[in-house]
């Protein structure tokens, strides 16, 4: 075994081309026309393959790096076999070695069944449905057989190559097999997974001064769960207002005469809703992923939006059916502390039937929240406000919540919604509905 540093192969243009993806890592072993890295130019995708055999040492590229012909690629520790063969050159020609994108998914019409339909032993990577680009390989795409091109496009659309049924020759996968698979995936219940858009790329900086900041991983994740719930789901918006004039003064009454934590307007949503549940079942269920099965739940777990400095968190208050209110009240302000503090566990925030996102502490009305999938729906609450209602002699004021239900139109029917909301409001307007 002897150490070797192989450098970046003639490319057949004077451009830079981008790092996009490093397929190998320290410790592989590789043969010869294995590929090590894809580099993109304006364009086309390439791949680069090792021109000898051996185990990689060190990795002189890094994913976005701009490089040339004649640049560091990686060190290899050759082996004695590998060191005498003679490897396959590509021709020095532009056309021949930037491959067109086009040209990657046509068939080899005149290939003949005998020929090897052993697919190149590269792992190229499948990245995050953020798009953004990532150093981690998976091994798993070992047997996937594309070309750059598709690669490429599966990577924009965070499609998982392995995942993919190849139509082509020696079953290649091409772009329509790409197209065809987004396509199924978008039209079952739950399928689309987070598919990221192929947006144009916009460099702001020719407008003016500008700065960035990377997207933490929870962000990121959340970003993906609302994509997929924005794709999946045929959400409806349906408004309702409460009169809380009572409430609010037996809530007032209450925390004169409790010590402790105080018990706030979002504790009775949680009390009320839980019992909404109960009543409207439907409400408490999830489809299943292949849409044939609607999973009725029988317990009632309540998520909270909680808004922090890292991000919107949603953490769930267990049993809510089975507390009374000034549990709840409890539960939510250790829960809400715990997410400020980034101390939540990944129990504190699984197993939610229903979510409450209360915007009042901040301010606004009406909006459209987006359901939390796998959950059928969702509860907006804006900022109570005065407002002149008639009392069949004169107006007088009442403070009036607003609430935005967003439900899944697949299982929950208007109706249903209608009603749902309605409880919702008679319930926070007079909590005797709660014994009926």
């Amino acid at each position: 075994m002897s150490n070797e540093l192989i450098l970046v192969p003639e490319l057949g243009g004077n451009d830079a081309v981008d790092v996009i993806e490093i397929v190998v890592a320290v410790g592989d072993t590789v043969a010869i026309e294995d590929t090590l890295i894809v580099v993109e130019s304006e364009k086309a995708t390439v791949e680069i393959p090792s021109p000898k055999g051996g185990t990689i040492k060190a990795i002189k590229v890094a994913v976005g790096d701009s490089i040339n012909t004649g640049d560091p690629l990686v060190e290899l520790d050759v082996s004695e076999d590998a060191a005498s063969e003679v490897p396959k050159q590509p021709s020095s020609t532009k056309d021949e070695v930037i491959r067109n994108e086009d040209a990657t998914t046509k068939p080899e019409a005149h290939q003949s069944k005998s020929d090897d339909a052993t697919p190149h032993k590269s792992t190229p990577l499948t990245a995050p449905l953020s798009g953004a680009t990532s150093q981690l390989t998976t091994a798993s795409d070992a047997a996937v057989y594309a070309g750059p091109a598709v690669r490429r496009l599966a990577r924009e659309m965070g499609v998982d190559l392995t995942q993919v049924m190849g139509t082509g020759v020696k079953g290649r996968v091409t772009k329509d097999d790409l197209k065809a698979h987004v396509k199924q995936r978008l039209s079952t219940a739950g399928g689309a997974g987070g598919l990221a858009m192929n947006l144009p790329v916009i460099d702001f900086s020719q407008f003016g001064e500008i700065s960035e900041e990377a997207l933490t991983g929870l962000r990121r994740t959340a970003a993906e769960n609302l994509h997929r719930s924005w794709l999946t789901i045929p959400a409806v918006m349906h408004q309702e207002e409460a009169d809380i004039t009572e409430l609010e003064v037996f809530r007032r009454q209450t925390n004169q005469q409790i010590s402790g934590t105080k018990v706030t307007l979002l504790a009775f949503l949680v009390k009320v809703v839980a019992s909404a549940l109960q009543r409207y079942p439907r409400f408490n269920s999830s489809l299943s992923s292949d849409g044939s099965t609607l999973v009725f739940k029988h317990y009632v777990n309540i998520g909270i939006a909680v808004d922090t400095e890292h991000g919107l968190m949603v953490p769930v208050i267990r049993d809510a059916d089975k507390k009374g209110v000034h549990e709840l009240a409890q539960d939510i302000e250790q829960l809400a502390e715990k997410a400020r503090l980034r101390k939540l566990t990944m129990t504190d925030m699984q197993g939610g039937c229903f979510t409450i996102s209360s915007l009042g502490g901040i301010g606004g009305g009406y909006f459209s929240p987006i359901i939390n999938w796998p959950e059928v729906a969702i509860l907006g609450v804006g900022r109570s406000k005065k407002q002149p209602y008639w009392n069949g002699e004169t107006f007088e004021p009442r403070d009036v919540l607003p609430l935005s239900l967003s439900y899944d139109h697949r299982v929950v029917d208007g109706a249903d919604a209608a009603r749902f909301a309605k409880y919702i409001s008679e319930a926070l307007g007079d909590l005797r509905h709660l014994l009926l």
